[in-house]
């Protein structure tokens, strides 16, 4: 009888196979879609972009001082057909568009919005989220006293019918969606899909998608889908208001300091500045300014990130490779093959994703933690996991993916030697 016959003795030489990665002393985290330091490098030119001597945008605007909420106009009318949004309906802002979405979901719970309705902190209130997706979206609305209510996605975006019988409860806000490279899934929406939501007749008047376009421009491979226009679809659907977008260059510059951005309704762009005014004089121009220089031009945002998929789809290949032979045959294993974005998702035999993770990181190799791709970090299936491959070297990709493929198979048959 064969290993593959007799499941104890599969399941010795899975052991045996994790036992030898795990003797390998690995240290690796792939727990986050962060930069390499070498796609960070690719923007060395901006920490001197901006000298004591030149200052000023050329409109005349001295970055240094007070004013400008709107953010520089040239770096506005630059990233706006990148986005998918006209310039005048879009603000150049700090460094984080996590920070805007709190910033605009904490203005909406104390003083309303423009598509009406009471302050969303008087009663109950819902959020939409579909999964598997992004924890920090999940754990902000969680933290601001929001419902966290599942979507499930399929590969069109959020299920439409879904969607439909939960937006009949009046107290359902909001839905978070990221568009274009889902994450963690990859899955852009489609055109059909979103033109079907932006109509959505719904229970409350001032319900409102937050449009996270984090990974808009962050293609790895042909054919890319584009931005879809958001705002115009909204309108056409009447419902100018529903939507408030969301982009930043963490992922395209520096993470740590970048810039975000937001976009809307001409009404949702003033409701936004006019409570933004209370506690800012205006957004960091110098950094706008120094992005303006680095990019000039929007040819020049994407040719920069072609180098950038140059340095990291390699990486999404190696996993892919791994996963492919160590897990094709005999696994219940499955996983993304994205065109863009930052991350791989693997959906593992139900009931494991936790005890991979644990076996992971017992090995070397921190994961996020299973569940973190739903609402509430519960995974009702315990089954999916993020693989984050940016930030460690090639070759520390293609050795954690190995071991990866180690602890599934050896959760698999762990799980199926106790049933």
């Amino acid at each position: 009888m064969t290993a593959a016959q007799d499941p104890q003795a599969a399941l010795r030489a899975a052991h045996d196979a994790y036992e030898e990665f795990a003797q390998r002393g690995l240290d690796l985290d792939i727990t986050r879609g962060k930069p390499a330091p070498e796609q960070l490098d690719l923007s060395a030119e901006l920490l001197t972009a901006v000298t004591g001597d030149d200052v000023h945008s050329p409109s005349g605007v001295d970055a240094r001082n007070y004013g400008g909420a709107e953010g520089l106009r040239e770096l506005r009318e630059l990233f706006a057909p990148l986005l998918g949004v006209p310039a005048d309906q879009l603000l150049a802002q700090g460094n984080s568009s996590l920070t805007l979405m709190r910033d605009a979901l904490t203005f909406a719970l104390l003083f309303g919005t423009p598509a009406g309705g009471a302050p969303w902190v008087e009663g109950r209130r819902a959020m939409l989220c579909p999964v598997p997706g992004y924890d920090r979206h999940f754990g902000l609305a969680e933290a601001l006293g929001f419902e966290l209510i599942s979507i499930p996605m399929d590969d069109e975006g959020p299920d439409l019918e879904a969607v439909r019988q939960a937006v009949a409860d009046p107290a359902v806000k909001a839905m978070w969606t990221v568009p274009l490279y889902s994450n963690p899934t990859g899955v852009s929406m489609s055109e059909r899909r979103a033109r079907d939501l932006l109509a959505l007749e719904t229970a409350a008047p001032d319900f409102t998608i937050l449009w996270d376009n984090a990974y808009g421009l962050h293609h790895l491979r042909e054919p890319h889908a584009q931005p879809l226009d958001a705002l115009g679809l909204a309108a056409e659907a009447g419902r100018p208001d529903r939507v408030w977008e969301f982009a930043s260059t963490s992922k395209i510059t520096f993470a740590g300091s970048g810039v975000a951005f937001f976009a809307s309704s001409p009404a949702n762009v003033d409701w936004f500045l006019e409570h933004t005014a209370a506690g800012s004089i205006g957004p960091d121009k110098l950094n706008q300014l120094r992005h303006l220089r680095f990019f000039g031009d929007p040819e020049a945002v994407r040719a920069h990130m072609e180098r950038q998929a140059a340095l990291i789809e390699p990486k999404f290949a190696a996993v892919e490779r791994a996963l492919a032979d160590g897990l094709s045959e005999g696994s219940a294993a499955s996983w993304t093959r994205p065109h863009g974005g930052y991350f791989i998702t693997l959906r593992v035999a139900p009931g494991t994703a936790d005890r991979v993770v644990k076996l992971a990181s017992e090995a070397g190799v921190k994961l996020t933690p299973a569940g973190a791709t739903h609402p509430y970090g519960l995974d009702p299936e315990d089954a999916y996991i993020r693989i984050a491959p940016t930030m460690p070297s090639l070759d520390d990709v293609r050795a954690a993916a190995e071991g990866l493929v180690a602890c599934v198979r050896l959760a698999e048959l762990e799980a199926a030697a106790a049933s």
